[in-house]
Order: structure tokens, then sequence, then C-alpha cells
């Protein structure tokens, strides 16, 4: 069974026009998160489903096999209502709470671009924090939808590993 697409649509309003900060927070970085490093490298793990809803959207650069899901790139710039809900959680990661329940934390990736992330979810903007937590937990009320955040959350243990 697939994932539908109104889930992954009902996530994407959650989060509605919401953003880690109140201003452009892509100011501070030079929109780091949304261009792909000099090696080429980098992109969005995609959702159950979003694969489907950006096939016509010219921006895409390349969509690869991934660790465990499809990964999209792009060249910087896209149709901010259609980016996929990984591009409008960052730089969020989901993370199964102490209560079982998804919930979200700042991605280790993050550090290496992301000027906010030094500052932990203290440094977000809370309804941003809410909002990308309640898309989450939408996206876990479908059982494809909640496999898919097992694997993502597996795979950013791993990046937390220390490498010695």
């Amino acid at each position: 069974m697939r994932m539908d697409r109104e889930t992954i649509l009902r996530a994407y309003a959650a989060i509605g026009d919401r953003t880690p900060m109140l201003t452009d927070c892509g100011a501070l970085c030079g929109a780091a998160c949304c261009r792909p490093d000099e090696d080429g490298q980098g992109g969005v793990h995609l959702f159950p489903g979003e694969r489907a809803l950006l096939k016509d959207a010219d921006w895409v650069g390349s969509i690869l096999s991934g660790a465990f899901a499809p990964v999209m790139t792009c060249e910087g710039t896209c149709d901010r209502d259609a980016r996929p809900l990984g591009c409008r959680i960052f730089p969020l990661t989901p993370v199964r709470g102490a209560n079982g329940k998804w919930t979200a934390r700042m991605d280790v990736r993050a550090r290496a671009m992301c000027p906010l992330a030094r500052h932990g979810l203290k440094g977000l903007d809370p309804a941003f924090v809410k909002a990308a937590r309640d898309a989450l937990r939408i996206v876990a009320g479908d059982p494809e939808g909640d496999a898919f955040l097992e694997k993502w959350a597996a795979l950013e243990e791993e990046y937390r590993k220390p490498l010695w």
C-alpha cells in the first residue's frame, strides 16, 4: 500500500509558509541548504509520494536513488509552494521521542551549512518547530510514512556516531 497524496499535502499544509526564522534565513548563509556543494553533492530525501508531485517541476535538477528513498537535487531555486517536505522542515530531522511519538530535533548534517544549527531549537521560530513536528506526525499516521521516518531517523543516528 502506498502513502496517499492527501497525507503529504496535509503535511505541507501543516507547515504552511512557516520557515525557521521570521525573516529569510537564507540571507544568513547564502541559501546554502538550497544548493549542492562544490562536488555536486547534497539534496533532500523525498517522502513517499513526493516524486509524483515533482514530475513536472522544471526546477528539479535530478532525482537519484538514495540510501532508503529517492534524493532530489535542484540548482538553488524552486517553486517554494512545491518544494519537498524535507526542504520545508530543514534544519530539523525526525526523531521518535521518549513517549514513542514522532517529533523533530536539529539535523546533525545542518551543522555544516546552517548557522542556525549552533543555537539548537532555541534559535528557531517556535511556530516553525511546532508545525514541522505536526507535519511529521501527519506522515507517521500512514504506515508507509512511519516506516520512512524510521529509516530517516536510523540514517541520522549513523551521522551522529563518532568517526573514530
